[in-house]
């Protein structure tokens, strides 16, 4: 359960993402120069800040906050893809599978997403997954994120701090070790299926 806002996050980001991406990059007009406009609007607030204005609106709700995480992540997905579609556009690749006879759903699902994009979907969301994790302990350790009881890192380390004047390093230490851990194995997870996918498509 701990993972669960973090998927959501991601989950969010990945959909909103692909959905502005495909729609910028594959209708264009005004279309792009909305998705455009959404995603200027988005990078220009600072998501700290975001984040304390929903908790202060709202009672800190991990999962609402992780949304809020998941909807300022969307716009580096949809750069990416909007990216992956010119540059397919360039090769004639769409114009050779309208000209086929393949309906839009199946050229963008299919042949786009899944055959072009999943690579760089599936790395994103893994990169995007260790920056999550880091923002949730950070807010739980503030008291924004995760509320005790729930078991959360971030809260494992705050209250571990009291003890640490004692001597007692262990209960801060451990949790921070995991932290660290995770956010190091999901970047190295990250770096590894790029090499991978990068080596097979050069094949």
């Amino acid at each position: 359960a701990y993972f669960l806002p973090g998927l959501l996050a991601i989950g969010t980001a990945l959909t909103l993402g692909m959905c502005c991406g495909v729609a910028a990059g594959y209708w264009g007009g005004g279309l792009d120069t909305a998705s455009t406009y959404l995603s200027n609007l988005l990078d220009s607030f600072p998501r700290l800040v975001l984040i304390l204005l929903i908790v202060a609106a709202f009672k800190p709700d991990i999962y609402l906050i992780m949304a809020v995480v998941g909807i300022t992540n969307a716009p580096a997905v949809a750069h990416l893809i909007k990216n992956k579609i010119l540059f397919l556009k360039q090769k004639n690749f769409i114009e050779a599978a309208t000209a086929l006879g393949l309906k839009n759903a199946v050229i963008i699902f299919k042949h786009i997403l899944w055959h072009n994009c999943r690579s760089v979907l599936i790395i994103q969301a893994t990169l995007g997954m260790a920056e999550v994790i880091l923002i949730e302990t950070s807010l739980s350790y503030l008291g924004f994120g995760v509320q005790e009881p729930t078991p959360s890192w971030g809260n494992m380390v705050q209250s571990g701090a009291n003890y640490f004047m004692q001597g007692k390093f262990w209960p801060s230490t451990a949790p921070a070790l995991a932290i660290l851990l995770t956010i190091m194995g999901f970047h190295l997870l990250g770096d590894s299926l790029n090499n991978i996918l990068e080596r097979k498509r050069d094949q």
